[in-house]
Parts: structure tokens; C-alpha cells; sequence
């Protein structure tokens, strides 16, 4: 992205190494099993990371990365176990008046082989971010890309109705809008996805904190289809509190642990 180091700005800037070190040591202490991350440059800077993760004694050996409309921010995926299918969407479209527009970062889509037994479907999204922008209005766009997820996760229930299902990311948005709404579904339906709402040690839930306005909120959160709902382990399920956080994102990661075969933890 475009950095300023003090006395101009640098186009197209990587991110400083001293963020990249407080990412790791971060990473290093919540020892994911399976991560989930949103605005990755390329599968070049996720390998970078999955390398500097291993000198940390993190071995996530399984990668992909998926991206949508935003040529910039990609979505990765790095895991312990092994990566059996990708189905990611990363050219849908939805209309706004008379415009066509792309899902910003797309839908990424991986399935992980936890044991012979038991296979975890990830799906990993970013919404449309809440800058306004000329085009049309990003409150509406959210709801659509939101609205695109949730006939994915449709598809997903028709085709394979057993299948596990964790959608995670960086949603945008706050929980009470429609957006939101749209990814969780229709109660009455078996595809419907179950919020994961965790705290952080003080009781929080806040999850990104916007400098120049003092704001905290809750943007990130996880989902899981109605048979992972017994499954989740509250009590080591935690937004990650640590004070430095902001010395490698402006978001906090968010931990949840499920008691199955194998797995441990997935963050964000």
C-alpha cells in the first residue's frame, strides 16, 4: 500500500519488517493450527509469511489464496493439515442500479482434511470496506456481497448437506446490520451459520480500533453450521488482547478451538 515514512509518500509500499515481526511474534503465541487471513498482497507474501511462521515454530505446511475484484488485497489460508479442495469465487457480480459490480476480495473457499474421518470446509471472506467511494453507496454494496456468501453457503448445504462449515473474516460491518443478517440466514433453515461471539479477557469483543476517530468495534467474526455448535470450546475461544496488537494491525485476531479430532485453534 502507499506509505509515508516521514517525509513522502512511498507508492506500493511493504509492510515495515518491525509490523511484520509484532504479526509473528502474535501468531507465534496463539500457535494457530489453522489461520485465516484477510488483505494479504499475493501467494508470494503469504509463502513470506508462512516461512517466518516456521522459524517461529508454527509449521502450517498447507496454503492457498484467493482474491476477488480488489487486484490488491487477497485473502490467504495457512494450515496445518492438508488442503484436499478449493472452490474459490472470485468472479461473481452483483448490480446496483444500472452498474455491475465485482465481489470485492472474493469468496475463498478451502477444505481441510482434519482426519480421515472428519474434513472442515473454510470459507473466507472481507467486505466491501466502509469508505465511501463515488460509485455507489457501502452500505449497500456490503449487504450484496453479503447476500452473494450467503447463496454460496446455499449451494454449499444443497450439494452436500453434512458438509462443516466455518466462515470467518473481516466483515465491515457492525452486528446488528442487514449484511450481517444475510451471511447468518433464515432461522427456519438447516444451512443457517451459528455466530461464534467470544471476548477477550476484560470482556470485550471489540476487534479493530480506528485511530483517527477513537473508535473500537466489532468487525470480525466467525460463523459455523449448526452441527459445529457443541463443538466449539468456549472457554480457550478468545479475542486476542494483547496491548501491543497495534503494533502489527489495526484488528485484533480472533481464536476459536473446536474438539475435534486433531484440531486445535483457528484465528483470524
Amino acid at each position: 500500500m502507499d506509505r509515508f515514512d516521514g517525509q513522502k509518500t512511498i507508492k506500493g509500499a511493504d509492510k515495515p519488517e518491525e509490523e511484520k515481526n509484532a504479526i509473528i511474534s502474535i501468531l507465534a503465541a496463539i500457535k494457530p493450527d489453522i489461520l485465516g487471513l484477510c488483505e494479504i498482497g499475493g501467494e508470494g507474501d503469504l509463502k513470506d509469511l508462512q516461512k517466518r511462521l516456521l522459524d517461529a515454530g508454527v509449521d502450517l505446511p498447507s496454503h492457498t489464496v484467493s482474491h476477488g475484484g480488489d487486484p490488491t488485497r487477497k485473502l490467504g489460508f495457512l494450515s496445518r493439515f492438508p488442503i484436499t479442495a478449493t472452490n474459490h469465487q472470485q468472479s461473481l457480480e452483483y448490480k446496483i442500479d444500472e452498474i455491475t459490480m465485482p465481489i470485492q476480495r472474493g469468496i475463498l473457499d478451502a477444505t481441510v482434511k482434519v482426519s480421515d474421518a472428519f474434513l472442515l470446509r473454510f470459507l473466507g471472506v472481507h467486505l466491501k470496506s466502509m469508505r465511501t467511494i463515488p460509485e455507489a453507496d457501502q452500505a449497500l454494496m456490503r449487504r450484496n456481497e453479503a447476500h452473494l456468501v450467503r447463496q454460496h453457503i446455499d449451494k454449499i448445504h444443497a450439494s452436500a448437506p453434512d458438509t462443516h462449515v466455518v466462515l470467518y473474516g473481516d466483515m465491515n460491518e457492525h452486528r446488528n446490520e442487514p449484511a450481517i443478517d444475510e451471511i447468518i440466514g433464515s432461522r427456519t433453515e438447516e444451512s443457517q451459520m451459528h455466530e461464534v461471539k467470544v471476548w477477550d479477557r476484560n470482556g470485550e469483543v471489540w476487534t479493530h480500533f480506528w485511530d483517527a476517530a477513537d473508535s473500537y468495534a466489532r468487525l470480525d467474526y466467525i460463523f459455523v453450521s449448526r452441527d459445529l455448535r457443541k463443538q466449539i470450546n468456549f472457554k480457550k475461544s478468545y479475542v486476542y488482547q494483547k496491548r501491543t496488537f497495534y503494533e502489527a494491525s489495526d484488528h485484533r485476531p480472533v481464536v476459536m478451538e473446536l474438539t475435534v479430532p486433531a484440531l486445535s485453534s483457528l484465528t483470524k
